[in-house]
């Protein structure tokens, strides 16, 4: 996908929200296109004030979403020899399928929270939930919720760079890391806070 990048950046800087809730769409279907490339120059675009925040994050998330649907009905109607098999000419890894695999069978549902702020594997998470059918208003509520703090962390990063933005591009696995680190911080002092009121 690296050498299509020029003509991603084209498509969202002619075409705007839409062509940012197109890619995201397209690469929470497993297609894989960087969100770190999509939102980090939606939010130079929110820099140099050709963007909202509020409208790109809007956008992002409805495209990040429809995108995961997707997914998650190939993997709840076609399984997983279906994507075995025809995976390839979509340019997904089985290597990339197996991890995302691997986190939902040990965690669950709540794999589909967590692994939206992971690289890889938020792409992909949506497949083992529908090979598992999962309930699709649980689906739709962990994507959300996961993919909300994400979306708005990585154009809010991007806007902040303004014109460095592309430094996303090559810290994006730290911004992933980091930011699972302080989410179990956050929920761990919660959880404390809760169990010590009780």
């Amino acid at each position: 996908m690296e050498q299509f990048t020029e003509v991603f950046l084209e498509f969202i800087n002619s075409w705007g929200y839409f062509a940012v809730s197109f890619l995201m769409a397209l690469e929470n279907a497993c297609i894989p296109i960087p969100s770190e490339l999509i939102l980090g120059f939606g939010g130079y675009l929110i820099f140099i004030g050709k963007m909202s925040f509020s409208g790109a994050l809007f956008w992002g998330m409805v495209g990040g979403l429809v995108g995961s649907l997707f997914a998650y009905y190939v993997g709840k109607y076609g399984g997983r020899p279906f994507v075995d098999q025809y995976g390839k000419y979509f340019l997904m890894k089985k290597s990339h399928v197996d991890s995302a695999q691997h986190w939902f069978d040990t965690y669950g549902i709540s794999a589909v929270f967590f692994s939206r702020m992971l690289p890889v594997i938020r792409t992909f998470i949506s497949l083992p939930a529908g090979f598992a059918g999962v309930n699709l208003y649980k689906f739709v509520f962990y994507t959300i919720l996961g993919s909300l703090p994400w979306t708005a962390l990585i154009l809010y990063i991007g806007m902040a760079l303004g014109e460095n933005w592309q430094v996303l591009r090559t810290i994006g696995h730290e911004v992933s890391i980091v930011f699972i680190i302080l989410m179990v911080i956050v929920v761990g002092i919660l959880y404390f806070r809760r169990k010590q009121k009780r």
